[in-house]
């Protein structure tokens, strides 16, 4: 959630973007035979060709669903959610669970370095293809260790797979079914196709559809994070000292970001509030909290029919 300069990876997609099926897929193989992504008939397994094996191992890695290296284990809040028998989510049937996916996504720094810039670091309201590779070009050789800086090529691909993984696509007839496909996080609506062509829209906005557990989650997980029992509100809103930011990252407005961080005080009293202090604002924390015990609120309320 913080990023290092040293602690980076780029280019482990295989160039696919992030697709519907794969991390429950993905998931409930690894449940079922723990060296799946290793043995021999993993493609048989997973109904994908090779690369896409790797892909989906990268992408469950990246979420934060399975640990981040050998040996390939679910974590705690990979089993929360797709758990094939206990997961409140194992087919991603909520909304809820892409948001989520996005914040662990996009605040993985050491795996999605990528995604954690671009989210965090790059805050164009409008771009072209090639104004967002020359800002990545520009990040990279300013901020990552020289023996970690990928090739031209691989940041073009990381690139553009932000672009195809987040906006919706506009299929052609040309284009293979699979392809045109859209990425979950395609859903969320955090990038849109500008009118002109090959322009990209990123604007913070009102995020009416993001859930109050979530949110609620992120910022607590965030507070965990900095170790501290007290954040700047304007820290929460822009990546500061090279942690992730909750503005930023779910791209709300200045307004929103208050607007949830009161919805957050309310939705489990008795654990946060919003103080002043020295014409400072500043979300406090009274008492430590699990952060994954909003998870479970949001999914018991959805189970309950009623949404936060």
């Amino acid at each position: 959630m913080k990023f290092s300069t040293d602690k980076v990876a780029f280019g482990r997609h295989e160039t696919f973007a992030l697709r519907y099926s794969w991390l429950a897929k993905g998931f409930h193989a690894l449940q079922t035979d723990s060296t799946v992504f290793d043995n021999d008939d993993s493609v048989v397994a997973l109904g994908v060709g090779r690369n896409m094996v790797s892909s989906i191992r990268y992408w469950l890695r990246a979420s934060q669903l399975i640990t981040p290296q050998k040996p390939d284990e679910p974590t705690e809040i990979g089993k929360l959610i797709f758990d094939i028998n206990t997961g409140r989510d194992p087919y991603m049937e909520d909304e809820a669970t892409i948001w989520l996916l996005h914040w662990l996504l996009a605040t993985n720094s050491n795996i999605a370095t990528s995604l954690f810039w671009f989210f965090n670091k790059f805050h164009k309201p409008e771009f072209t293809s090639e104004e967002l590779q020359a800002a990545l070009s520009d990040f990279i050789n300013d901020q990552v260790a020289e023996k970690k800086r990928p090739s031209a090529s691989t940041i073009k691909k990381d690139a553009l797979l932000m672009t195809r993984m987040y906006s919706q696509s506009k299929a052609s007839g040309r284009t293979p079914l699979e392809e045109a496909l859209d990425s979950p996080l395609s859903l969320l609506g955090l990038i849109s196709q500008s009118s002109a062509v090959k322009s990209y829209q990123f604007k913070p906005k009102v995020r009416p559809n993001l859930p109050t557990g979530i949110f609620a989650f992120a910022a607590s997980q965030l507070m965990h994070e900095h170790g501290d029992t007290a954040i700047p509100i304007e820290d929460l809103m822009y990546s500061r000292n090279n942690y992730a930011a909750l503005g930023s990252t779910f791209r709300l407005t200045e307004a929103e970001l208050i607007t949830k961080l009161e919805l957050m005080v309310s939705y489990l009293p008795g654990y946060f509030e919003i103080r002043e202090t020295a014409g400072i604002h500043q979300l406090y924390q009274i008492r430590k909290i699990d952060p994954l015990i909003y998870l479970e609120k949001h999914y018991d309320s959805i189970e309950e029919g009623v949404a936060a």
